[in-house]
This record gives C-alpha cells, sequence and structure tokens, in this order.
C-alpha cells in the first residue's frame, strides 16, 4: 500500500465546529506549520459565537481552508456524515486521505505525522488513548471512569478487537472511507465514533492504533452531556443485540 504524501498534499482534515472561536485559528495555524500541503475543511454546526464567520475569513486568506456551514445544532455525528459525503461524492478531488480531529486542541496536530505514517500499510488509524504510549492529561477521574467505561462496555457489546472505540483522532483511505455507507450513519452524538468503528470492522478493513494523548480543552465548554452518554449506550445496545441475532441466525443447523 502506498502512504500520504510527505507534506500532506493528498490529505483533508476535516473539523467539526460548534463555539469554538477561541481555539479555532490557533488549531489551523499549528495543522498548516505541521503539514504545510494539507487541507482543511471546517464544518460549523450553526455556532451562535461567531465560530463560521470567522471560519470564512480564514478562508478567504487561505485556499487550504474551506468552510461548511452545516445545519444548526444539528450534532456531531451529522456534520461528519455530511462533511464525507462532500468527499466522497467531489470526483475531481484530489484526496487521498481524510482525517477527523477535534477543533478544541485535545488533538495535537504535532501528532498527524504519525497516524499517517501508519496509513501506509493501513486503511484506517485510529488515534488511541489506550495502547502503551497514549494516555490522557487534564481530565477529572469521573471523566476518565465515564471513557473507560465507554470504551469498555462497547467493545465488549459489539465484540471489537479495538482499544479505543470511541475516540475522535482519525485517518481513513478515501477509497475505505466510501465502503463504510456513510449515508446510512443516524448516531448524532459521541456515539458517531462507535459507529464508524463498528462499521469498519465489520467491513474487514485493516487497522491500526496509534498512541496518542488526549488534552482536556482549555477554551470553551464540553459538548459531553447525560443526553449524550444515554444515546452512546442506548445505540450501543441496540447494535449489539442485532448483530448477536444477526450471528445466531448464521450459524449452520
Amino acid at each position: 500500500m502506498s502512504g500520504p504524501c510527505p507534506d500532506g498534499s493528498d490529505v483533508l482534515v476535516t473539523v467539526p465546529t460548534y463555539n469554538e472561536r477561541e481555539s479555532l485559528p490557533g488549531l489551523v495555524t499549528r495543522l498548516l506549520d505541521t503539514l504545510p500541503g494539507l487541507r482543511i475543511l471546517v464544518v460549523d454546526d450553526g455556532s451562535p459565537d461567531g465560530t463560521g464567520a470567522l471560519a470564512d475569513t480564514i478562508a478567504a486568506v487561505d485556499p487550504r481552508v474551506r468552510v461548511h456551514h452545516h445545519r444548526p445544532r444539528a450534532g456531531l455525528g451529522a456534520a461528519y456524515v455530511d462533511a464525507f459525503s462532500r468527499v466522497l461524492d467531489d470526483a475531481s478531488a484530489d484526496v487521498g486521505w481524510v482525517v477527523q480531529m477535534d477543533a478544541d486542541g485535545s488533538h495535537a496536530p504535532e501528532e498527524l505525522p504519525r497516524l499517517l505514517a501508519a496509513a501506509r500499510d493501513a486503511d484506517v488509524v485510529l488515534g488511541s488513548r489506550y495502547v502503551p504510549g497514549g494516555g490522557t492529561e487534564g481530565w477529572a477521574w469521573h471523566r476518565r471512569l465515564l471513557s473507560r467505561a465507554g470504551n469498555v462496555y462497547s467493545r465488549r457489546v459489539l465484540r471489537l478487537p479495538l482499544h479505543d472505540v470511541t475516540g475522535g483522532y482519525r485517518c481513513f483511505r478515501r477509497a475505505a472511507l466510501a465502503e463504510l455507507g456513510m449515508a446510512t450513519v443516524a448516531s448524532e452524538g459521541y456515539c458517531f465514533q462507535v459507529d464508524v468503528a463498528f462499521r469498519v470492522h465489520r467491513a474487514g478493513l485493516r487497522v491500526r492504533e496509534v498512541p496518542i494523548t488526549f488534552v482536556e480543552r482549555a477554551q470553551g465548554e464540553s459538548k459531553m452531556s447525560g443526553a449524550v452518554v444515554r444515546e452512546a449506550l442506548w445505540r450501543t445496545t441496540s447494535w449489539g443485540l442485532r448483530d448477536l441475532v444477526r450471528r445466531r441466525r448464521a450459524r449452520p443447523r
């Protein structure tokens, strides 16, 4: 397998935003300093703090940055589905690799070259907090517990041989992304990450996990809420039950 270009010229980084006005300029600068050739697609979810307008200003002076104004407050999953669909539908785009990452600085752009290097012999690369060398910084104990418990539950219910199925720092080979049926994704919140990991596994794609350090946001407010957790629990359980029924029906009699 061939890998991404060293300068990132065949890489598109998708960044969903909602009230990320304070962190977005720094993120864009760090990304382009790390890989000057890459392109960035900001997908703004109708931010009331003016993030979308700020992104337009940045894009107006740097052609490597584009902005898509998503329908207001449709959710993280919907923003990514919209972004990925746009990339896949644009046959003229010379994009071989699509990266997803948070806009709040939790995912370090400086770690992106390691993810892209791992993509040379993989279809999907997961930035993992839960493999040797990975970790988190700045989280309270209850946030660490919630993340660990969510990962363990999702992995066991869905029978996933992965360490970090809820992380949001990922790299996809464009051709592999097209196999995941993104148009049928209905996950609205952070369980979008679990949904995609499950699809990747069922599609039999080659996956590698690369250690990253997730840093708690320094600005803005977390989008995590009780409703987000409930959606993730309900959807993951329902996927697991459907998969169990499918496997039982497939057993030879």
